[in-house]
């Protein structure tokens, strides 16, 4: 009986004790929530958003050939269709310079415009390219670079016309690439297992293991270059090189969290925000080292995939089913 009653207390103990720790890992709330809550009629996951040099005139993509233009910075927004024929088509990517811009997706698509999109040319890719476009950058007159999802990077300078392979080998099927200003990249394996970097001039991309036995979620660039990593289980680290050995300490930013955490955006090189499954967003005013909720897009029914920052004081959380948030901070965060 006594043995009963012993492991009887231990059990409440423990009870006790896991209730007192997921009160302790509760995470502050922010003090004023700088989101705005859209709603576009589409059942699309959203993937990009870019805008012209007109800085209210912008476009937004995602799948089920979704294209989406706004002449008001982001407060609302118009449908467009562009005749593609029967094809199935995801947009992974748009970006401008200028009036000049592209657009990306799957299976190989590319469209070109030079007048903001008011009219979208196609551009004919080869069908011997590695993989699907996954993400483009407009560089410039006639100038974009593009990644395909199998890690081949090609640059044009001539409008489209001809496109030079800047890495001879591609890295294999990736989960998600990203590309940092000064045009380094980083690359996540589709399983998670490891990563991959490349930088200008390099010929190849360069394997890293990854630095726990947690399986990578994603990865890309601070604003100053820092990479940083999303793994399962709630997991963010930070590395100013990415070589083994040189990633912070796990940090938890919700320890008791279930949810996923998909994505980081920076809005200044300190001010950092966090999108995750279920309509959660976190955030950290001091590069990640402490943490806030913001828990007012909380019931926000959408997975948040992607936070983008096209400026400090313009920036949104892309999510599905036709969720989208605009950043529209009060003067008291804005700073």
């Amino acid at each position: 009986m006594n043995q009963v009653l012993q492991k009887l207390k231990a059990a409440a103990l423990l009870v006790v004790v896991c209730l007192f720790c997921i009160s302790c890992s509760e995470v502050p709330s922010v003090s004023n929530n700088p989101w705005k809550v859209l709603t576009l009629p589409t059942e699309a996951i959203f993937a990009d958003v870019a805008f012209t040099d007109e800085g209210n005139h912008g476009w937004l993509v995602g799948t089920k050939e979704t294209i989406f233009e706004t002449n008001d910075d982001g407060d609302t927004w118009s449908e467009k269709k562009i005749d593609l024929g029967d094809e199935l088509i995801a947009f992974t990517g748009v970006s401008f310079s200028g009036q000049e811009g592209w657009i990306v997706g799957k299976p190989s698509i590319m469209l070109h415009t030079d007048d903001g999109g008011e009219n979208w040319s196609r551009i004919p890719l080869s069908a011997k390219l590695p993989g699907s476009p996954d993400g483009i950058i407009a560089l410039g007159a006639d100038t974009a670079e593009m990644v395909t999802d199998l890690g081949a990077i090609y640059k044009t300078t001539d409008g489209g016309k001809n496109w030079k392979a800047l890495v001879e080998g591609a890295v294999g099927v990736a989960r998600n690439i990203t590309r940092s200003p000064d045009g380094s990249y980083v690359a996540v394996s589709n399983k998670g297992n490891f990563y991959s970097t490349w930088r200008p001039g390099d010929t190849e991309w360069t394997p890293h293991n990854r630095n726990s036995s947690r399986r990578l979620q994603n990865m890309g660039f601070g604003q100053d270059g820092q990479l940083w990593l999303l793994a399962r289980g709630g997991v963010v680290q930070f590395s100013d090189t990415g070589e083994e050995g040189e990633w912070t300490e796990a940090i938890y930013p919700e320890f008791s969290t279930s949810w996923g955490l998909l994505d980081i955006g920076y809005r200044t090189p300190e001010e950092v925000w966090i999108a995750g499954g279920s309509g959660n967003l976190l955030y950290s005013p001091d590069g990640g080292e402490t943490w806030q909720k913001d828990r007012e897009v909380e019931e926000v029914p959408s997975n948040l995939y992607k936070v983008v920052f096209n400026s400090p004081d313009k920036g949104f959380v892309l999510g599905e089913r036709g969720y989208l948030l605009k950043y529209e901070p009060s003067d008291s965060n804005a700073a």
